[in-house]
């Protein structure tokens, strides 16, 4: 799955996620994809002062090998369901 979003975004320059988090989790992975292709990822952090968050874009940053600068939460910083742009 990472695989072909990498493509992606190697083709078109960015990519936009629907991630769900699911925070305090025992490790940080992509966990699945519902079926409206949002994409499910357990984080380790805590959701508490934005810890999940930065640790959700760390986690994105080194799948994808890009700088952590280039994702941003577009929707969703205090809630499970996020929408996130990915540039190259």
């Amino acid at each position: 799955m990472i695989n072909s979003l990498k493509n992606t975004l190697h083709e078109k320059g960015e990519l936009y996620l629907r991630i769900k988090v699911h925070p305090n989790s025992s490790k940080n992975d992509l966990s699945g994809v519902m079926e409206d292709e949002t994409l499910k990822i357990n984080i380790k952090a805590v959701p508490e002062k934005g810890k999940a968050n930065i640790e959700l874009i760390r986690f994105l940053a080194r799948e994808f090998n890009i700088d952590k600068s280039m994702i941003r939460i577009i929707s969703g910083t205090g809630e499970r369901t996020k929408l996130l742009k990915i540039k190259k």
